[in-house]
């Protein structure tokens, strides 16, 4: 399998967290959950293998994508498609960052995954045929990085005091969320419009899918779980709570998780029908 990021050397390295590209992926499994991580992203298929989103109960077709798609802000948990020898290319974009390039707000793109075409048009396309016909990743990489600079609207760049306090967000414990929000120079009515619209998600539901992603990174690092301590770490009222977001925000209780061995592998992606 060939597995590669591109770093960005000039602006567009404080908009996009990661653009990377696959080819030869065989998974072990053909459904897969995906949990919330407070990115929007740019998929595209390189292989002519249309995907799929699943009902998250029935596991039945509700969507296909052909070509190129967009992934919103989401809330819960989605249920996609793998499939074998995938060759696919993702703009990953910061939690703020790709509002500039779509030039829309984020909060219109929120639990859905749309056709790219229907926000960027034609051009979207194009840049798919000129990645599918040129062969090197780092041609890939160039083509998107140019594509991006082209998109980039200086105008609907988020101001320094919005960058600042959502940072804080990333960066400080829920338990911060009132001083947070409190430090911002503006109303609080005034915040929770902008990170819609820049973030697409409210400061609370934001904050909440930090700390989530958080605790899945120290629960692949321990080995030997106790969930009474995680609980008590990520600042959840009791137990119970911290259960129930968990369930919320993966579609899982803790136990089904480790049972599932989720914690040995990515941290986002789990195989809901994994071979053996």
């Amino acid at each position: 399998m060939i597995f590669e990021t591109h770093t960005l050397q000039n602006s567009l390295q404080n908009y996009i967290e990661s653009i990377f590209y696959f080819k030869d992926f065989i998974p072990d499994h053909s459904i897969e959950r995906v949990v919330p991580t407070g990115h929007v992203f740019i998929i595209f298929e390189l292989d002519g293998i249309s995907r799929n989103t699943f009902d998250n109960v029935s596991l039945k077709p509700n969507g296909t994508f052909t070509k190129v798609w967009i992934s919103g802000m989401h809330k819960n948990y989605l249920s996609i498609s793998a499939h074998q020898n995938s060759e696919m290319f993702v703009i990953q974009f910061k939690p703020y960052g790709a509002y500039p390039f779509l030039n829309i707000p984020i909060y219109k793109l929120n639990n859905q995954v749309r056709g790219a075409q229907e926000i960027l048009g034609r051009e979207i396309l194009e840049l798919r045929k000129s990645l599918v016909e040129n062969s090197t990743p780092k041609e890939k990489f160039d083509l998107a990085e140019n594509w991006l600079l082209k998109r980039f609207d200086t105008d609907k760049l988020p101001n320094k005091e919005l960058l600042s306090t959502i940072q804080k967000l990333i960066d400080q414990p829920l338990s911060q969320h009132k001083q947070i929000v409190d430090s911002y120079p503006k109303t609080q009515k005034h915040f929770i419009d902008q990170m819609k619209v820049f973030c697409g998600l409210t400061p609370k539901v934001f904050h909440r899918i930090v700390r989530f992603n958080e605790i899945l990174q120290q629960i692949r690092q321990e080995k030997k779980i106790n969930w009474s301590q995680i609980a008590y770490q990520f600042g959840y009222s009791d137990q119970s709570h911290f259960i129930k977001e968990f369930k919320e925000f993966s579609g899982f209780n803790p136990q089904e998780f480790i049972d599932q061995d989720y914690d040995k592998g990515e941290p986002n992606f789990f195989p809901l029908d994994r071979e053996g």
